[in-house]
C-alpha cells in the first residue's frame, strides 16, 4: 500500500479532500485516507496525461505506451499484487478507483490496466511461487504487459466449451493447437495466460489454464480487428499450432482452468463496473458543461427542465453503478463471494455508460455527433462494457441463477 501513495504522492502536493467543488466526489466519507489520496492523483493524472491524448489514439488506433509505463510507475498495472511480487499491495477498492479515474481520461488505457491486473491477479492466486517469479514479477510495472486468451470465435460467453485442445507430448509437454479470438492487449503483450481443453469430453472439468511467453514457436498474433470503439487498444485472434507448454507452466492443476475462470472474471467485473462508471462520469461531465454555457431560446440549456431531467437521471445512474461496484469490491476484500454483487455492477455500470454517453450526445446535439468533441468517443467507448466478461444477457443470467439458488450475501 505504501508503494502506490509514495508514487501517487508524485504527482502533486496533496489537497484537502473535503470539498464537494471538484466534480462532487460521490460518498467520500466511505473512502479511507489512502483511497481518497489515489482517487485525487488518479483524476490530476487522468486529467493531464490521459485525456488531452485519448481522441488522437483512437483516430489513429495509437497504442498509448507512453501512459502505460507512467500507469506502471504509479503501480497501476499491479494494484491488487502484493509487494513481495512488485505490486502495490493495495486491495479491490483501490483497484476499482484507479480503473474509474484511468476510464473517465481513456477507456482505452483503462483495457491495459484491466487486463493486466486480471491477469495478475489469477497468477497471484493460484500460481507457484516458480511460476511467480518467471510469470508475474516482470509483468507489475508496465514495461511488460499480459494478455488473458479465454474467448474463442464459436463460445464468447460460453467458456466451458472451448475447442483449443492441449495433449500430452512424448516429452511430457502440453502442445496447444486452437485459435482464440478477441484477445486484448494481444499485440503487445510480452506472454500471457491460455485456457484449452485437455479432454473435449470432460466439459467445463477439463479446462486447463497455462502460462506462457509470446515468443514460444506456434503462437501467432493474427487478425487485428477493426473496431467501433476502444481503438488505441489490439484485441487480436490468437493461433495456436502445436504451441508447446511445459508441464511447469500449468496454472494450479490440469483441469481446473474453469474456475481459475469463473473466480477471476468475477474480480474482473469489478474492474469493467469501474470501467464503464468512468465513462458515465465522463459523459456527465461533459454535457453538464456544455448545457451551463450553450444558449438556445434565450436562455442557457441548463435551465431547460428537458436537459435537467436527462442530467438528473445520468447522475442518478451513475452514482448507483459507483456504490455498486464499490460494494462488490468492498465484499471482496472482506472475503465474501460476488459472483451475484459483480454481475449487479457490471450489468448496471456498462448499461448506464452506454445511457449516458447517448444522452450526452443528445445534450449536445450536432456537436455531439462530431469528432470535435468527445461525446462520441465515450458513446463508442461504453458499447462494448455490456459485450465483454460477459454480455447483459449473461449478466442477467448470472444473476437470477444466484437468486433462485439463494446465494446471497
Amino acid at each position: 500500500m505504501e508503494k502506490l501513495c509514495r508514487s501517487v504522492w508524485t504527482l502533486g502536493q496533496r489537497t484537502s479532500l473535503s470539498s464537494g467543488s471538484d466534480r462532487g466526489i460521490a460518498c467520500l466519507a466511505a473512502l479511507s485516507e489512502t483511497h481518497q489520496i489515489l482517487q485525487k492523483s488518479c483524476r490530476d493524472f487522468a486529467n493531464a496525461e490521459l485525456a488531452p491524448h485519448a481522441r488522437r489514439h483512437d483516430r489513429e488506433e495509437l497504442f498509448p505506451a507512453e501512459q502505460v509505463r507512467r500507469l506502471g510507475e504509479m503501480g497501476l498495472m499491479s494494484v491488487i499484487v502484493r509487494e513481495e511480487y512488485g505490486g502495490a499491495g493495495l486491495d479491490y477498492q483501490a483497484y476499482a478507483i484507479g480503473m474509474e479515474e484511468v476510464a473517465r481520461g481513456d477507456a482505452a488505457v483503462s483495457i491495459v490496466m484491466g487486463v493486466n491486473n486480471l491477469y495478475a491477479g489469477a497468477v497471484q492466486q493460484h500460481g507457484t511461487e516458480s511460476q511467480k517469479e518467471q510469470f508475474l514479477v516482470p509483468y507489475t510495472q508496465g514495461k511488460h504487459i499480459a494478455f488473458y486468451a479465454l474467448s474463442e470465435p464459436g463460445n464468447g460467453s460460453d467458456a466451458g466449451a472451448a475447442s483449443t485442445t492441449a495433449r500430452l507430448s512424448d516429452d511430457g509437454a502440453y502442445l496447444l493447437n486452437g485459435t482464440k479470438a478477441w484477445i486484448s492487449n494481444s499485440k503487445e503483450a510480452s506472454g500471457g495466460l491460455i485456457f484449452a481443453t485437455i479432454d473435449k469430453s470432460l466439459k467445463h472439468k477439463g479446462i486447463t489454464a497455462f502460462l506462457t511467453d509470446k515468443s514460444v514457436p506456434g503462437l501467432c498474433i493474427a487478425k487485428k480487428e477493426s473496431k467501433m470503439g476502444m481503438r488505441a487498444t489490439s484485441t487480436c485472434q490468437v493461433t495456436l499450432d502445436d504451441v508447446s507448454v511445459p508441464q511447469s507452466q500449468v496454472l494450479g492443476s490440469p483441469g481446473s482452468g474453469f474456475k481459475i475462470a469463473m473466480e477471476s472474471l468475477d474480480s474482473g467485473r469489478i474492474g469493467i463496473a469501474a470501467q464503464a462508471t468512468g465513462i458515465a462520469q465522463a459523459a456527465l461531465e461533459l454535457c453538464t458543461d456544455y448545457a451551463e454555457k450553450r444558449v438556445a431560446f434565450g436562455q442557457r440549456l441548463s435551465r431547460l427542465q428537458m436537459i435537467q431531467q436527462k442530467i438528473a437521471d445520468m447522475a442518478l445512474r451513475v452514482e448507483t453503478s459507483r456504490l455498486l461496484t464499490w460494494r462488490a469490491a468492498w465484499l471482496k476484500d472482506n472475503g465474501f463471494a460476488i459472483t451475484k454483487e459483480a454481475a449487479m455492477a457490471k450489468l448496471h455500470a456498462s448499461e448506464t455508460a452506454t445511457y449516458c454517453s447517448h444522452q450526452c450526445i443528445q445534450i449536445l446535439g450536432g456537436m455531439g455527433y462530431t469528432t470535435d468533441m468527445p461525446a462520441e468517443l465515450y458513446y463508442r467507448n461504453a458499447r462494448v462494457t455490456e459485450i465483454y466478461e460477459g454480455t447483459s444477457e449473461i449478466q442477467r443470467i448470472v444473476i437470477a441463477n444466484c437468486i433462485l439458488n439463494g446465494i446471497s450475501n
